[in-house]
């Protein structure tokens, strides 16, 4: 499953399979996600529509964008990329918003061919675990 392939991927935990599924008929209001495939899935976009953005627009924020290894380099990614664009101008949404891992030099090539600019001003953050506990418990 390539939900399996993208945790090992990024070297972290992987549910298991019925978990995964559960999750995925269960998702999130507003969560949707592109999926590319020939025999099999090999690729998919995960994203949200998100609001307020410049000018008070609304826009899409790309949450997850993967593909297997086996099918990189095929045009797969930009097929996904493209048709999360032309869905972001259909909706009448004024951008799309991602983030990427800093150190991925040959991602980072990949954006950048798509014409997308680095957002050197934003930072990325983000609360879990312990210290997401910790924040919704105190007090004030």
């Amino acid at each position: 499953m390539l939900f399996e392939e993208m945790q090992a991927h990024y070297n972290v935990f992987c549910p298991p399979r019925e978990s995964i599924l559960e999750n995925l008929r269960n998702l999130p209001v507003g969560a949707e996600i592109l999926v590319a495939k020939n025999d099999r899935i090999v690729g998919f976009a995960a994203f949200s529509g998100i609001f307020p953005g410049p000018g008070l627009q609304p826009g899409l924020f790309l949450k997850e964008l993967f593909v297997s290894k086996s099918q990189r380099r095929t045009g797969i990614g930009k097929q996904l990329i493209k048709a999360l664009g032309a869905l972001c101008l259909e909706r009448g949404f004024s951008r799309i918003d991602w983030t990427a891992d800093c150190n991925d030099a040959q991602l980072l090539d990949f954006y950048d061919s798509l014409g997308a600019s680095r957002m050197q001003d934003k930072l990325f953050y983000r609360v879990d675990g312990h210290a997401l506990k910790k924040m919704t418990s105190e007090t004030n």
